[in-house]
């Protein structure tokens, strides 16, 4: 293409009115919209996928308050820049002026040290943090930055929004409105967006490009078949080093769930050659230990959770060898769900029910007027009694007999089955 900058760059929107999507943070009356409004903008934290405009809230949010705006790429960014953006902030601030605001893109990837240099300026009014992450902060930022933000959850574009997008492309941006382009099937530019804002302009921007060299003055069709045909080519313009980042996990842990070692192996090997966030990789196999194995190998959580904390301790490359293990011992372990099933079960009985009473005998009676209301009255402690067990009702009286979790059928949790079997013959009856 002629134009310098890239279509993304061209189109990104100057204010809240031109921005399309995440309406229930920024539409009508929505929670960050009214706060931009107010002009009291709190330190906050963006957390999405990408592609979904937290660059360009941020940038929106500096102009529109006409705030002095610096920004921090955490990937290239280290405790020095932090400290120099922090002075410049102070040289900034005069009597009744609103501090600068800082934003930190991928803000998951700093360090526990490069956090820390930010708390004081947060808790000072120094500066207005706004933090961008892909990634749980729950997980990735630490505690006292995170206590002191807000934080905001991006989601991916929808179909409705992304057709907005394109048609919007061909009108505003002056260079693709000098051509005659008309997108005859929106699907395919849709599908390899993945939701992103960014990977939807570049493909449409592609797919012109390369047409455009070849229809000359004719009109420029754009059909499903043409953009598969050049975005594969050129896959890389669209996802980070050529990955489609949803749907390679979702492929990695459903064969891992369908016992298949050698797809996991090739999705790992497909995330490893991207460059894929390898926390993120080792968390998805610590949940999918609990969801998926669960009691048929309750080694399985043990060894997903030791793979995750080594792999923050080594790193790329040699991490690779560590997941890789970990998914062949999760791929090739015997699957039960019956755990899950039993937490869910249990969710559903706690919103159809409500809090239902705790049983008088198992309640707790540290005082002489709980005790003279029946309070721990025939409980029954279970180490008095042979085997260590009596049986004994444990739910509210409602609900009494209730079986939340079924044991599955492999070796391990057929001897589970088993022990409930003898010790509670009535609920568990097989």
């Amino acid at each position: 293409m002629l134009a310098n900058q890239p279509l993304a760059e061209r189109l990104r929107p100057k204010n809240l009115d031109e921005f399309y999507g995440q309406e229930h943070l920024v539409g009508k009356n929505a929670v960050l919209r009214k706060v931009i409004e107010s002009g009291n903008i709190p330190s906050f934290i963006l957390w999405g996928p990408p592609g979904t405009g937290k660059t360009t809230i941020a940038w929106i949010i500096a102009h529109t308050l006409k705030r002095p705006f610096f920004h921090l790429s955490a990937v290239h960014s280290g405790v020095k820049d932090i400290r120099e953006t922090i002075e410049k902030a102070k040289k900034q601030q005069f009597f009744n002026q609103p501090n600068p605001i800082l934003f930190i893109d991928e803000i998951h990837r700093f360090n526990k040290s490069q956090q820390d240099s930010l708390l004081s300026a947060v808790e000072q009014g120094i500066l207005t943090l706004i933090g961008a992450t892909t990634e749980n902060p729950s997980f990735e930022v630490i505690s006292p930055l995170l206590s002191r933000c807000q934080v905001y959850i991006m989601n991916p574009l929808n179909e409705k929004v992304l057709t907005i997008l394109l048609d919007q492309a061909l009108k505003k941006d002056s260079y693709l409105a000098a051509l005659d382009i008309e997108i005859k099937e929106y699907e395919a530019l849709i599908r390899v967006s993945g939701g992103d804002a960014r990977k939807l302009y570049n493909a449409l921007e592609l797919v012109v490009s390369s047409e455009a060299d070849e229809a000359g003055s004719e009109k420029i069709l754009i059909t499903d078949e043409k953009v598969l045909m050049h975005v594969q080519k050129n896959l890389a313009l669209y996802d980070k080093n050529g990955e489609q980042h949803y749907d390679i996990i979702s492929a990695f842990i459903k064969s891992l769930r369908g016992s298949d070692p050698n797809a996991a192996v090739y999705w790992l090997a497909r995330m490893v050659e991207g460059g894929e966030d390898l926390k993120f990789i080792a968390r998805r196999m610590v949940i999918l230990a609990a969801e998926d194995i669960g009691l048929a190998n309750p080694n399985a959580l043990l060894l997903a959770q030791a793979c995750f904390e080594a792999v923050n301790v080594i790193g790329w490359p040699e991490s690779r060898i560590i997941l890789s293990e970990a998914a062949v011992y999760l791929a090739t372990s015997p699957k039960s769900n019956a755990a899950y099933m039993a937490i869910e079960g249990a969710l559903e009985m706690v919103k159809d029910k409500g809090n239902l009473p705790v049983p008088l005998h198992i309640r707790n009676a540290p005082t002489k007027l709980m005790k003279d209301l029946g309070y721990h009255k025939d409980y029954k402690y279970a180490h008095s009694f042979e085997g260590n067990f009596v049986q004994d009702n444990f739910l509210p009286e409602e609900i009494k007999g209730t079986r939340f979790y079924n044991p599955g059928t492999n070796p391990k949790e057929e001897e589970i089955k088993k022990r409930l079997n003898r010790l509670w013959k009535d609920i568990y009856d097989y």
